[in-house]
């Protein structure tokens, strides 16, 4: 499907009417791309803190899990919602309120005198991500066109991934330099300068747009969406760690009975005039569909590994906070140049290239799997790790950056926010329940088979993910818009 004319607004500018947004300057994308890269750190950053947060809190291993969970959860269930409210009021608005609140709940999170304190502000950051976040990718959608655009998607996709990684390799080495002695609450307190930069640039660099008919709001479609994810993501991140209780159960249970209200509700909202939340006729354009599910593979392999990994690092080989965080930094080093090459493969090979980069990313594990199982252990040493780390990044940064391309492809304009929103909440969604999948595996097979085994075991479901991603996508359209 290719896009639509574009339909979306800045505020109006006299008699002649609404204005079309202005172009996306470079400040500006540096801008939005640091709101983007702020939220996708956050996600990971705490996976190295975890051990000095467990005895600074006395925190319980469920408890540890509610750190991650709730950011993921509340940040999966209002992305949509935000997407909807940056179509209505203005996407330059949104964002900054966005990072405003951002900064806050970090400030929050960093002073935290408890280990609920700390559950309940990471809840609250992982909404004001869901503001954030979606007005990027609508900002982008409105701001740009043809060549720029693809660039601009490629360099979302690179700060999306790479974003991950940082945050692994920035939270090992701020535990480990314990600033001023702030041990692990610097990895929330680094974010209030950057999130304060980002505000007072972003008020006069970030150009407004919105959707041209602003839309009312859809309360219960609201509140079924949210209670829907809520169902599935919850016992699927908490279940393992509280010995699978009756609420668990019951919540897995109520998930696609609650789905299905949703979708009730949206499609008669949709039949009658109204303004559905997420509009069904949008996930009936089948290159939606198609971007949608090319996201599982990618996203699920890609949180349940940097999760497993975190854990062998310090747990079966022994490296301290900033040795296990800098051990990724292979991966950035050729995701960053891959991701930026996506266009010109775009060109050369069109979608194509998504099942080229799925098998480089897929030899990558193979020869992490192998350097694992046959090098000395546990005296493994990072190098020896670099060769397949390599690979995986090199593929990853394609996929990512042509995941992106694919789904803001198979938007139309005048549902840049909605459809955005969607494509975040599938990545949100997929990076919680691939550490409640994969993550949970991983854990249990390590009484066992020994974690060098479970390792490998994860490894494996990963690998099956993406030879599935290639067969996949090559039903995608072979040349994109």
């Amino acid at each position: 499907m290719t896009l639509t004319t574009h339909t979306d607004k800045s505020p109006a500018t006299g008699a002649a009417g609404p204005a079309a947004p202005s172009p996306l300057t470079s400040l500006g994308l540096l801008t939005v791309l640091l709101g983007a890269s702020l939220s996708s750190i956050d996600f990971f950053i705490v996976n190295i803190a975890l051990p000095s947060i467990e005895r600074d809190l006395r925190a319980s291993p469920a408890t540890l899990e509610m750190v991650v969970a709730g950011y993921a959860v509340a940040y999966a269930v209002l992305l949509v919602l935000g997407g909807r409210l940056g179509d209505t009021y203005g996407r330059r608005k949104l964002f900054l309120w966005g990072v405003a609140a951002f900064g806050l709940t970090s400030l929050a999170c960093g002073l935290a005198p408890g280990a609920w304190w700390l559950v309940g502000a990471r809840v609250a950051q992982g909404a004001a991500s869901a503001l954030m976040l979606p007005q990027v990718l609508g900002t982008i959608h409105a701001t740009t066109r043809g060549e720029r655009r693809a660039r601009t998607v490629a360099l979302y996709g690179a700060v999306s991934g790479v974003a991950g990684l940082l945050g692994q390799a920035l939270g090992g080495a701020l535990v480990a330099a314990d600033l001023g002695g702030t041990g692990w609450r610097a990895v929330f307190l680094v974010n209030v300068p950057v999130a304060v930069v980002a505000l007072l640039v972003g008020v006069r660099a970030v150009p407004d747009s919105r959707a041209e008919r602003p839309v009312r709001g859809d309360v219960l479609g609201t509140v079924l969406f949210a209670g829907a994810l809520t169902a599935l993501l919850l016992p699927l991140t908490e279940g393992r760690a509280t010995g699978w209780p009756l609420w668990s159960v019951l919540l897995l249970v109520a998930a696609p009975l609650l789905g299905w209200a949703f979708g009730a509700v949206e499609s008669r909202a949709e039949r009658t005039g109204g303004s559905p939340l997420l509009p069904p006729s949008l996930l009936r354009e089948p290159a939606v569909r198609r971007s949608l599910v090319l996201g599982l593979p990618i996203f699920i392999g890609f949180s349940g590994f940097m999760f497993g990994f975190a854990i062998i690092l310090q747990q079966g080989l022994g490296y301290g906070a900033l040795q296990a965080g800098l051990a990724v930094i292979p991966m950035g080093l050729t995701q960053i140049p891959a991701s930026m090459l996506v266009p010109r493969l775009v060109r050369r090979w069109g979608t194509r290239a998504m099942p080229r980069a799925a098998l480089v990313h897929a030899t990558g594990l193979a020869v992490l799997a192998a350097t694992v199982l046959w090098a000395p252990w546990p005296g493994l040493n990072p190098l020896a790790l670099a060769p397949g780390l390599l690979l995986c990044g090199a593929g990853q940064g394609v996929q990512l950056a042509l995941y992106y391309r694919v789904a803001l492809a198979a938007v139309p304009a005048a549902r840049a926010g909605a459809g955005s929103g969607l494509a975040a909440t599938v990545q949100q969604s997929c990076l919680a329940v691939g550490v409640a999948t994969i993550g949970s595996l991983f854990l249990a097979l390590v009484p066992d088979i020994g974690m060098r085994s479970a390792f490998v075991t994860a490894l494996g479901v990963q690998l099956a993910g993406l030879l599935g991603l290639a067969l996949l996508s090559l039903r995608l359209p072979r040349r994109l818009a």
